[in-house]
């Protein structure tokens, strides 16, 4: 790089930046720069001939006060000029303007790539380094179309001096991050690779970085570059520090080439040649031999590359995963630094060593370890280092140190961080499950989970216990006599009361004859924790005692009497009213074959894969979790000879804790329809279409629809009839069959994921309905800065009113809030208003947005036509344009009962002896707006044989019409 001359020193510039310096409050700095603003104005305007030094200088104090934070907006194009100059400091100035200052938008970019463009011509390395600099500076989409086809042939050029091939190679990665798309593949691929041999180590590094983001989307054209990638490794490894002296960091030769290498061989298998394998063998040897070697300096930064390397040497192994003298060495000296003082690499290491945990060579030589990783759990100080510990305990976890493992992080738990507790719960958990000698141990460790941490203790892990305990039959009697004696306990976390009321529900039969723990006893002892418990718990309790009413009929009239009590059938609390009403009533009025039928025990859960590793896998992300996962499912197998099912994560969703886990809710009440294992959420027993009395006409209609074959849903195979529709947010093709789903019903679960459930029940008046909102809570955290808005879009403005009750901005983990929208339609409309939500969830902002089914024939009123009234109005709207037909296949198998009740549940009177041809189908009904009513009359005429209908629908306004059929058509 030229050397700067006393000339170019810019004592203006200096002084400038000196006043500036002396200002004593920001007023007076704002002075001196307006009036320097201004000055430099004056001079750009009226000095056609300033020079190249003053304009390099005004330029300069321009690019100083923008990085003061103030604006500005002239002197670009003075900046353009000084790229024309030849002299290095001006041209230099310009580019640093244009890369700090100017816009990829701006209208100079055309004349700035010209002037690159000479530059990179010049044949100057001087200036092609300053143009390469600016390029990848600015990185811009616009730049790469500019420049991405021709950095290539400069990099690959025979004459390109070496430091600018270095600048070229850095700039095209930067424009290859930015705009991969743009940077064309093609024969400079094959020669690019070559610059591995090149002499010059500079180069060698810049290409090195290229071709390793380069080989990651394009493995194969650049798989070459794997042998020349170990030539030079072995090079490097074996010279000694003096032979690469420009390149020996504090005595380790080239350690960041060294690293690259290394990061560039991970991108491919070992290599298939056995002579470039043996090569790359030794180099790795070699790595590991220099470890064991006293170090040749004292100095941190030595020993700090040193180790650089060495991690990314076993990362490689690790990575290659088939050379098992290796991988043992690699798990021996990480070993040794387990117990180094410095934090860092008793980190790094602990983190290697959970992968090589997944290896079916290494593996035993890392359970070698394990005292010493669970010393560094108990007295480690940097809570990072032992939630790493952790990691490893739970990688190198199998059969024969299960019980170990499980009971020294079950130690460690009681004083464990607060913000790894949840993580230990699950991994508790997790491996009590996979690797139980008998289920007794396993009931043991997760109420022992709930004892010390409950608070942590997520739905899924007692959903998890509950599950096996019932597909168990060997295990059920234990368990029910070990919640029992647990449940004695003067203080129990309100999940073992779950736990228990679950368990000693379906089995609490197998201990009752043991005066110990007899029916009444049994009773007493979950009725003492029911004043303590949550609403969610205190439901699951009614359902255990409507259970014990079967079990135990000896003990019938105390229950009655608890159910009979104010504080229950009276109590402010809707779900925990309805069930003691309900619960009440059928012990009276049920005969006792009805009552063993209804109340029969659960039949086992589908053997399935376990949620809790699925909420693992969210909590830590799929990487790591998942990686030592399938290989424990290679190494592992579960008692009974299959495969572990716990070993892959699950969709599947869970009870939670408010679903009636006995199976006792209303809808097996009126329907015997047993609840499934995989139904129920937060939110479920609230809007059951079966948990109300019928009232209308159309809430019977949504009975017999939920109850029957599900058309509504999207898949007609869903188990459970009370199983919400699912909705991701970021799928508008899912988000528009949920608002199908609700075009004939008024309540469901509109959304849910791993943290929210939302839930509606509405109710449409003529022109006016209400929508309440329920936010279900499902994580044990709380939700922050909750708030929820409806949007609606222009049009939509005028044609719905929508009025929202503020939301309460804390949302505590497992509970509900609820939100009342009130709804004006003014006039007819086509589009959904959009429900957005916000809340921060563990310091992350989240963000849901959700369309609300808000539908045109919500507002409809349904008339009651005879025969003759009817055909006359028909003839009366015989307009074109206020017509529609559509004739369009079924979606779903032609019920007739299903249709009436869709047709009901759309708005409108089903009309029975109207139509000539019985098959058919006819309604009537009245559109209410604010502005105008609109009737409406529509005819769907089924065909069996060829599984088609027709619909035709006839009203006062052509919109009205359109928007209706395409409603409606969508149900069938």
């Amino acid at each position: 790089m030229p050397a700067v001359s006393k000339g170019d020193g810019m004592r203006g510039l200096a002084v400038f930046i000196s006043d500036i310096r002396n200002c004593k409050s920001k007023e007076a700095e704002i002075k001196r720069i307006n009036k320097e603003l201004a000055n430099i104005r004056s001079k750009f305007k009226g000095d056609k001939a300033l020079d190249g030094y003053s304009k390099k200088k005004y330029v300069c104090k321009l690019l100083f006060i923008f990085l003061l934070g103030h604006d500005i907006d002239f002197g670009h194009m003075e900046a353009v000029n000084l790229l024309s100059s030849n002299k290095y400091t001006e041209k230099q100035i310009g580019y640093l303007f244009i890369s700090v200052l100017v816009n990829s938008n701006s209208e100079l970019i055309r004349l700035i790539n010209n002037g690159i463009k000479n530059d990179l011509a010049s044949r100057n390395p001087t200036f092609m380094n300053l143009a390469l600099h600016c390029i990848a500076n600015v990185g811009s989409r616009e730049m790469a179309e500019a420049f991405a086809g021709d950095i290539p042939k400069i990099l690959v050029a025979g004459d390109t001096m070496d430091s600018v091939k270095q600048s070229a190679a850095l700039c095209l990665l930067r424009l290859y991050r930015t705009s991969p798309d743009l940077v064309p593949m093609g024969e400079w691929t094959s020669r690019v690779v070559h610059l591995l041999n090149d002499q010059h180590l500079g180069v060698v590094t810049a290409a090195t970085s290229l071709i390793t983001t380069l080989a990651q989307k394009n493995p194969e054209e650049f798989k070459t570059s794997v042998s020349l990638a170990v030539s030079r490794l072995s090079r490097i490894v074996t010279s000694a520090s003096t032979d690469l002296q420009d390149y020996t960091y504090y005595f380790v030769p080239a350690p960041w080439l060294s690293v690259k290498l290394l990061r560039l061989l991970q991108c491919y298998p070992p290599p298939e040649d056995a002579a470039v394998r043996g090569r790359l063998t030794e180099c790795l040897e070699t790595i590991l031999n220099k470890a064991q070697e006293p170090p040749k300096s004292k100095k941190v930064q030595h020993s700090n590359a040193k180790n650089a390397v060495l991690f990314e040497a076993i990362s490689l192994i690790i990575h290659h995963d088939s050379e098992p003298n290796l991988l043992v060495r690699a798990c021996n000296q990480l070993g040794q630094f387990l117990q180094h003082r410095e934090t860092n690499l008793r980190y790094l290491a602990l983190e290697s060593m959970c992968t090589l945990a997944s290896s079916e060579f290494s593996h035993e030589a890392v359970k070698t370890h394990i005292e010493t990783v669970i010393g560094a759990l108990k007295t480690e100080r940097d809570v990072s280092v032992r939630q790493r510990a952790v990691d490893l305990l739970y990688a190198m976890c199998d059969r024969s140190n299960a019980q170990q493992i499980v009971a020294e992080m079950l130690n460690y738990l009681e004083t464990a961080d607060y913000s790894i507790r949840e993580e230990i719960v699950l991994k508790v958990a997790i491996l009590a499950e996979k690797y139980a000698v008998d289920y007794t141990w396993y009931v043991d460790t997760i109420l022992n989970l709930i004892r010390i941490a409950g608070d942590y203790v997520s739905e899924e892990v007692w959903y998890r216990v509950i599950q096996i305990v019932i597909n168990r039959e060997d295990v059920q009697g234990y368990a029910a006599k070990t919640v029992f004696e647990a449940l004695q306990a003067p203080a129990c976390h309100e999940n073992l009361v779950k736990v228990g009321g679950y368990i000693l529900g379906e089995f609490g039969n197998l201990i009752a004859g043991d005066r110990r723990s007899s029916p009444l006893i049994q009773f007493n002892l979950l009725h003492s924790k029911f004043h303590l418990c949550s609403v969610p718990t205190r439901a699951l309790l009614l359902s255990t005692y409507i259970k014990f009413v079967n079990l135990f009929p000896e003990i019938k009239t105390t229950i009655q009497d608890v159910l009979r009590s104010d504080s229950q059938l009276r109590n402010a609390d809707v779900e925990l009213q309805q069930r003691a009403v309900e619960y009440l009533r059928l012990s009276c009025i049920a005969s006792t074959d009805i009552l063993a039928t209804v109340l029969e025990e659960m039949p086992p859960f589908p053997e399935r894969e376990s949620s809790i590793l699925a909420k693992l896998k969210k909590k830590k992300g799929p990487g790591m979790v998942s990686e030592i996962e399938e290989t424990k499912k290679e190494r592992n197998v579960e008692m009974n000879g299959s495969t572990e099912p716990a070993t892959n994560a699950s969709t599947v969703s869970t009870p939670s804790p408010s679903t009636d886990l006995l199976g006792i809710e209303s809808t097996a009440v009126f329907n015997s329809v047993p609840l499934n294992s995989t139904g129920g959420s937060l939110l479920v027993d609230v809007f059951s279409e079966n948990s109300a009395p019928v009232a209308t006409l159309a809430s019977a209609a949504e009975e017999n629809f939920s109850s029957s074959s599900d058309l509504t849903s999207p898949d007609n195979n869903i188990d459970d009839p009370a199983t919400a529709v699912h909705v991701s947010h970021d799928d508008d093709d899912d988000v528009d069959e949920l608002s199908d789903t609700f075009v004939c019903k008024n309540n469901g679960v509109l959304f849910e994921n791993q943290l929210l459930q939302i839930g509606l029940k509405s109710e449409f008046r003529q022109n006016l309905g209400r929508m309440y909102v329920f936010y279900g809570n499902k994580t044990s955290t709380q939700f922050l800065s909750f708030s929820s808005n409806v949007i609606c879009q222009d049009g939509l403005k005028s044609q719905l009113n929508i009025q929202t009750k503020p939301v309460d901005p804390t949302v505590e983990g497992g509970a509900q809030v609820q939100q009342i929208l009130n709804i004006e339609c003014v006039s007819d409309f086509t589009e959904a208003p959009v429900l957005n939500i916000q809340f921060r969830y563990g310091g992350t902002l989240q963000n849901v947005s959700v369309k609300l089914p808000v539908t045109l024939n919500k507002f409809f009123q349904p008339t009651e036509m005879t025969s003759q009234d009817f055909f006359q109005r028909w003839k009366q709207l015989s307009n074109p344009q206020q017509e529609v037909q559509k004739i369009f296949k079924a979606k779903h198998p032609m019920d007739t009962e299903v249709t009436k009740a869709k047709i009901i549940g759309f708005g409108v009177a089903l009309l029975d002896g109207v139509d000539p041809n019985p098959s058919n189908f006819v309604g009537a009904g009245v559109i209410h707006t604010k502005t105008i009513q609109v009737g409406c009359l529509l005819r769907l005429e089924p065909n069996t044989q060829a599984q088609m209908y027709r619909l035709t629908l006839r009203t006062s306004r052509d919109t009205v019409s359109q928007r209706l059929c395409g409603l409606l058509s969508e149900q069938f």
